[in-house]
């Protein structure tokens, strides 16, 4: 058992747990860049891996750290980075929480729930400009990434469509090309 990982994962998830505003996907570019660039623990490829059995799998978003640590060093690794990714941000929010529901009337705090949310969305937006930087290895892929995205930003119809559609174009272009 690698000690020395095992501190480093601790701390490279403890922080990002403290900006995850907006879920862990938000922070998917930071860990993206820790775990593919600073630390060298992953390629780009395999990270992407990581990503798409994450989303596959049922249950929350988190379990890509997990999958992360499990990959890294084992059962502990696992353990070691869920509850790196998990504990800071709850205790946070159990803090914030008590702040809240004492001042809950105070404009101040209705403005900061309001600025908040463009922090949210433009961290969810970077996660999903990293992964795709991540995954996209080729101009087909790049095209599928980026009509997609128009399709569920401009479509009010299930984003399924859009992703069934560009994995049989995917697997298509693999085929034949």
């Amino acid at each position: 058992m690698n000690t020395t990982l095992l501190i480093q994962l601790a701390r490279v998830f403890s922080v990002l747990s403290l900006v995850s505003i907006g879920g862990v996907n938000a922070t998917l570019p930071e860990t993206r860049r820790q775990v593919v660039e600073v630390h060298g623990w992953m390629t780009n490829a395999s990270f992407a891996d990581v990503f798409a059995i994450s989303h596959a799998a049922p249950g929350p978003n988190i379990i890509m750290v997990s999958l992360i640590g499990w990959q890294l060093s084992g059962l502990v690794g696992l353990l070691v980075a869920t509850l790196a990714i998990m504990a800071p941000s709850c205790m946070l929010a159990f803090v914030v929480s008590r702040v809240l529901g004492r001042w809950s009337d105070h404009p101040r705090i209705a403005l900061l729930k309001a600025g908040l949310v463009p922090v949210a969305l433009g961290l969810i937006l970077a996660s999903g400009v990293s992964m795709m930087r991540a995954a996209n290895q080729d101009m087909i892929a790049v095209a599928i990434s980026l009509l997609t995205a128009g399709f569920v930003v401009t479509s009010a119809r299930n984003p399924l469509w859009a992703l069934t559609a560009g994995m049989l174009v995917n697997v298509a272009a693999w085929r034949f090309f």
